[in-house]
Order: C-alpha cells, then structure tokens, then sequence
C-alpha cells in the first residue's frame, strides 16, 4: 500500500468519514490531528499548497484533497489503484 497522511481534527466530520473509508479500504495511514496546534496547521497549510480546511489527504506524494476529493475517487473508481503502487 502506499504511505498515506491525513491530516484532522478531532471534530471535523468529514475527517471521521475519509479516515473510515480508509478502514474500510484497509488501508492503514498516518493521521496528523491538528486541533490547537497552530505548528501542524501551518505545516500541513504549506503542504497542502495553501490549503487550511481538513481534511487534507496525501497518497504518497500526491495531495489527493479533502474528503470530496477522496469520495469522489473511490465513486469513479480510481482509489484503489492510488492506494497500490505500481511495481515498475
């Protein structure tokens, strides 16, 4: 599987359905929760080319977007082969 970051909040209902899509998808990824810390935020902010909402969603080394983005790729079809790399 390819590395995946999501960035979060504890509130933030839309982080709570991209990270159980990715359960369900057993995907494991790493999760960042930015509530009250300013330091990740921007961190995440500046990764995420100016991007302040969560969730923000990296596979592997491509910013996939928020929760609509990554819905909206597993409705097309395309988020399982993001989430395996290819063996070139």
């Amino acid at each position: 599987m390819a590395h995946i970051t999501i960035y979060t909040t504890l509130l933030c209902p839309y982080c709570h359905m991209a990270t159980n899509l990715l359960r369900k998808k057993n995907a494991p990824f790493e999760e960042i929760d930015v509530t009250a810390r300013a330091d990740l935020r921007e961190a995440m902010r500046a990764k995420a080319a100016g991007r302040n909402t969560v969730p923000q969603i990296f596979i592997g080394d491509e910013h996939v977007g928020g929760w609509d983005d990554l819905f909206a790729l597993e409705t097309t079809g395309r988020l399982d082969a993001k989430l395996t790399p290819r063996s070139d």
